[in-house]
């Protein structure tokens, strides 16, 4: 989860409410004439980038035409980033996306299908096989200052909270100096909401505890004034704890079952009692703090505005940033020709993605649904593909 980027606590709100579905076998019991079990393989290491999950050639696609055109203007907005950047997958350097960044920068909207099908070279990372969610940039109430429904601060990012070795020996990751001058790790959400960050002059505004929460799994999104203002807020820190998905805990708790669980119904239960919502979502000690946004937004991990129906985060380890990505799913609505221009804390490992919808309900709607398997391919410039291929 980049430190900038909308999806980056979660992203996909789907998979991160339901967290992994897969269910232990149950195989039988153990008696005295059982024979020894035989030792499992050792497991084979993951791959850590895409350049180690290996990349292979596949046939290009044409793109339609109002996609080819988005595709295109987000390519062209994330062409300084593509020059400028290291490629953690290691597949690409800035030197290969020049002729590509040049030419898509003068080029006619109207020949963006073919620029696309043509220029680049389409390739599978790993085996192809993608998971897609989806997530939008919600908008909800706020006020500047605390009322009787919108009583949850939202947080700017602490200047305590930073990277460091912790104390007690368990490694690094993001902590805080206690008073001891000891590196402990940060204040998870029950301390957070029980006021250890209060009267900092942090408070970037107020909104209902319900909507907070889902506002920080989406990691960007609006705040609706009294008065009418709005005001964009985008991800700009986390405070370095495990996400744990609530949805999961419900299920596995017997409370809601995989199929009734949507935005909605969470939201419906969360509420019902405040008491035990607050509890369940103080069971998720994640917690995700804001900055204001000036200008479109809003901004994914590259830095950019991005684009409805146009970006989809990714692992950057897995495919570069700025690269447009085709995707054909199960769910028809996010087939197509996308732009890698945001991460996110649950967007992790080869072809996994979460597609971008907007703002509103139609976005809303999509984006809550939108849980798809299918096949990925990536567009790379040629001399990219090449040097992968020519790779012992």
């Amino acid at each position: 989860m980049s430190g900038t980027s909308v999806a980056r606590v979660a992203g996909a709100w789907l998979a991160l409410m339901l967290g992994a579905c897969a269910a232990s076998p149950q195989g039988p019991s153990a008696s005295a004439s059982a024979p020894a079990p035989t030792p499992a393989p050792a497991p084979v290491p993951a791959a850590a980038t895409a350049l180690e999950a290996g990349v292979r050639l596949a046939a290009a696609i044409a793109p339609r035409g109002e996609e080819a055109r988005r595709a295109l203007e987000a390519f062209v907005t994330s062409c300084p980033k593509l020059l400028a950047r290291t490629d953690s997958s290691l597949l690409t350097l800035p030197a290969d996306w020049a002729p590509l960044c040049a030419e898509a920068r003068t080029l006619d909207p109207a020949r963006a299908a073919d620029f696309f099908a043509a220029r680049f070279a389409w390739i599978e990372v790993g085996d192809g096989r993608a998971f897609a969610t989806g997530y939008f940039e919600p908008e909800i109430d706020a006020s500047p200052v605390p009322t009787a429904t919108l009583s949850a601060p939202v947080y700017a990012l602490p200047d305590d909270l930073t990277q460091g070795v912790f104390s007690d020996g368990s490694g690094e990751g993001r902590g805080r100096r206690d008073a001891n001058g000891d590196f402990v790790r940060y204040f998870d959400r029950a301390a957070i909401d029980a006021g250890a960050l209060a009267g900092r002059g942090l408070e970037l505004g107020y909104a209902d505890p319900v909507d907070l929460f889902f506002l920080q799994i989406q990691g960007s999104g609006r705040l609706r004034m009294p008065d009418g203002e709005v005001v964009r807020i985008g991800y700009a820190g986390q405070n370095g704890h495990e996400y744990v998905a609530i949805g999961r805990l419900l299920r596995e708790r017997g409370l809601m079952e995989s199929g009734t669980i949507t935005l909605d119904s969470l939201q419906e239960w969360l509420r019902a009692d405040p008491v035990r919502g607050t509890a369940l979502m103080q069971e998720n000690p994640s917690y995700v703090f804001f900055r204001r946004l000036e200008g479109e937004g809003p901004l994914g991990a590259l830095e950019v505005p991005v684009v409805p129906v146009g970006s989809v985060a990714a692992d950057p380890r897995f495919v570069p940033l700025g690269a447009p990505v085709w995707l054909d799913l199960d769910n028809d609505a996010a087939d197509g020709l996308w732009v890698a221009q945001d991460t996110g804390g649950a967007i992790k490992g080869a072809n996994r993605f979460d597609t971008f919808w907007g703002a509103g309900p139609a976005a809303k709607r999509i984006a809550g649904v939108m849980s798809s398997e299918g096949r990925a391919l990536l567009l790379l410039p040629r001399t990219a593909v090449a040097r992968a291929l020519a790779r012992p």
